[in-house]
């Protein structure tokens, strides 16, 4: 086969195999430059894990960079792994976090089987921590708060992450505002939690890295929300101490560590971390799941409670150590009592048991989980593992009373005694037969139904001898409407012979449109939130002008837009009109009053226009109102300035003086005299200045010259 069927480009790549008709599979040659699902440009391969390697493309549809995530050749051919892998794409792709990085699309082109993500430019918590470790309490902590932020929310939305580390924790610097974002990789091989299941090992392969694998994950393989918290104070642990709290020579030691030892505190490499510290480290890596916080929320709450006691300086806190720091075994258990009982421990070489579940006898983990960890050939010698040293045994300590013991009599041979040995022997087969009807022989395991539709669920439970009741229908983030979302008893649980479980349809995500608020008051529009599970925000003050003070004007989402139940909704109140300062502009220009005014939405009318002596023409000679408040719309009068009035000046030539001072005073003018040249004394008008019928201002000065 020649190697440009699988760097093919576009449409030059031929869709079929010449030499059988079929579609080509990929065989792990490069994929560089090739077009994945006609969509995504691949370029360089950026980083490679155990079963995918992931490469930094360009989607030629929306034109932006993103990361696909690849299957190793051969994980794509079996049919149940990739069936998994794509259903825990598209319940990843519904958990939409600011620390989680988004799962934009999944496909499977010719074999290749991808994911398309969010592509975060930057560097690993691996990097970090290789560079900053040992690092204080603060820095830890605030590196550790955005992946449990992520996590808490993968939880509330009923998905496990199980690979918690370094590696996929991705950390992008701001180029603008210098500021890190701190991103949660890889939920696409998280396996969303339902009741049919919570196995984390599935047809003998084993997701989650050795060190940071929680005991229940290495004992019988069971994980929930609590195995992300043992990974996440792993986490904290490393980056307070720059080490990993278990080191072996092979995955296996890592592993039997995990199961039989407790993680250190961190004090115990870095004195003078504060007890608090180790508290909460001790509690998220408790061996006993019980003892850990239930899920990534309930740690981050106590994270923070750690980190304001780091904030604040306080280097002793009992109370807070005594909240955090897990209790110790009660009376009873290892350690308890007077006399001893030696048990076998578990050899790094050896095959872990499994945690008993109630049952009367554990199981051990499967050659295919070995595998995961030790390699074939490792496995197959712990398979196959002989007894333990002494060293490999521990005490445990049950109480003798000593005091009931029967003393010591020698006993004789007799039919009698062997009657009696034959007689405990039947009642001993008795007993064992009867303890195993009325311990297993009655009871059956509850099969799996989760994502059967109603139908295909009860002829399921028929089919193994079960009756099927359907309970009321419940909502589900993860669960398609008309869907089995969770049965009673849970999948692989016992249940009696013909006995009856209940089924739980799924009504589908719970969603809820944003009502229309407008026109309500503030609390009529909190009421009506509050009954469609949304939460009020805030309220937002604005002015309006067509809305009363202290009723709603709209909201934020606006009204329609579909939001799960708890999502905030704010609104936007009105103050009521918005008052508008009103300026005297009295001997100011007329046209700059009004644009100024209507700008501001007030309604500008001139009044009247009058001549005025001392207001120039154009300017206004008075107002209405003169200042104070209006609101839009309202009214302002202005009486603009004509200018001063003017009046004919009349002919006054050749009149005597006294004559023209009069008649010009009388029409409102001032009068000024004086001699032409060669004055011969005769009083009479010669010349005057403004001349005969010119339009001059009332008061203006005439000056007249005699001869």
């Amino acid at each position: 086969m020649t190697s440009h069927r699988h760097a093919r480009s576009g449409a030059d790549a031929p869709s079929t195999d010449p030499s059988t008709g079929s579609s080509p599979r990929w065989d792990g040659q490069r994929l560089e430059g090739r077009l994945l699902d006609g969509r995504y440009r691949i370029g360089p391969r950026i980083a490679r894990g155990g079963m995918a390697s992931v490469y930094e493309a360009t989607d030629i549809r929306l034109d932006r960079t993103v990361a696909v995530k690849v299957m190793h050749p051969g994980l794509g051919d079996d049919e149940e792994f990739a069936a998994r892998f794509v259903r825990e794409a598209r319940a990843a792709a519904r958990l939409s976090h600011p620390n989680v990085v988004a799962v934009h699309d999944q496909g499977d082109d010719d074999g290749v089987v991808f994911l398309a993500m969010e592509l975060v430019p930057g560097h690993t918590l691996r990097d970090v921590i290789a560079k900053e470790s040992p690092m204080p309490p603060a820095r830890a902590l605030a590196l550790l708060e955005p992946v449990l932020s992520a996590l808490a929310a993968a939880h509330r939305a009923g998905l496990v992450h199980r690979d918690v580390k370094p590696e996929n924790v991705l950390i992008a610097t701001d180029p603008d505002s210098g500021s890190s974002r701190v991103k949660v990789a890889d939920f696409g091989l998280a396996k969303a939690v339902s009741a049919d299941t919570q196995h984390t090992a599935t047809g003998g392969v084993l997701i989650g890295t050795v060190s940071y694998l929680a005991p229940e994950l290495v004992v019988d393989g069971r994980a929930d929300a609590r195995a992300d918290v043992y990974a996440a104070g792993v986490l904290l642990f490393e980056l307070l101490t720059g080490r990993k709290p278990h080191e072996g020579e092979s995955p296996i030691q890592v592993a039997y560590k995990h199961v039989h030892e407790d993680v250190p505190l961190p004090s115990t490499l870095v004195p003078g971390l504060p007890a608090y510290v180790d508290a909460l480290v001790a509690r998220a890596t408790a061996r006993d799941r019980g003892q850990r916080p239930a899920d990534a929320g309930v740690l981050l709450h106590q994270l923070r409670r750690v980190a304001t006691a780091v904030a604040t300086g306080v280097r002793e806190d009992p109370e807070l150590v005594a909240d955090l720091m897990p209790r110790p075994p009660a009376a009873g258990t290892l350690g308890a009592g007077t006399g001893e009982l030696t048990q076998p421990l578990l050899r790094p070489t050896e095959v872990p048991p499994a945690v008993e579940r109630g049952d009367t006898a554990a199981e051990p983990w499967d050659t295919g989980e070995m595998a995961a960890l030790l390699g074939p050939s490792q496995a197959a010698d712990a398979a196959a593992g002989s007894p333990p040293p002494a060293e490999h045994t521990r005490t445990v300590r049950v109480p003798v009373d000593h005091a009931a013991a029967p003393a010591p009599r020698r006993t004789r041979r007799s039919r009698r005694g062997l009657l009696a040995l034959v007689l405990a022997l039947l009642l001993a087969a008795g007993v064992g037969t009867g303890a195993w009807w009325f311990g297993f022989a009655r009871w059956t395991t509850t099969p799996g139904v989760i994502g059967l539709d109603r139908a295909a669920a009860v002829e399921r439970l028929e089919a193994a001898g079960l009756e099927a009741e359907v309970g009321p229908r419940a909502f589900s983030r993860t669960v398609p409407a008309g869907e089995v979302m969770a049965t009673d008893p849970a999948a692989g649980d016992r249940v009696l012979d013909g006995g009856t479980v209940t089924v739980t349809i799924s009504k589908g995500e719970e969603l809820y449109d944003v009502p229309r608020l407008r026109g309500m008051t503030e609390d009529e529009a909190q009421d009506a939130l509050a009954e469609l599970k949304l939460e009020f925000g805030g309220s937002a003050l604005t002015w309006s002008e067509d809305v009363p003070e202290g009723v709603v004007i709209s909201s934020d989402p606006r009204p329609g837009t579909t939001l799960r139940p708890g999502a905030v909704v704010n609104l936007f109140v009105s103050k009521g009109r918005k008052p508008i300062r009103v300026k005297d502009w009295t001997g100011k220009d007329a046209d700059t009053a009004r644009e100024r005014m209507e700008a501001k939405g007030l309604v500008v009318e001139v009044t009247g226009e009058e001549h005025s002596d001392d207001v120039a023409e154009g300017d206004v000679i008075s107002q209405d109102p003169v200042d104070g408040t209006l609101f839009r719309g309202d009214t302002v009068g202005l009486v603009v300035s004509l200018g001063p009035e003017l009046v004919e000046v009349p002919n006054v030539r050749a009149s005597g003086v006294d004559a023209a001072r009069e008649e010009l005073e009388a029409l409102g003018f001032d009068v000024d005299t004086r001699k032409a040249p060669g004055y011969l004394g005769l009083g009479y008008v010669f010349s005057q200045d403004p001349g005969s019928g010119e339009m001059v201002p009332r008061g203006s000065t005439i000056t007249l010259t005699l001869i």
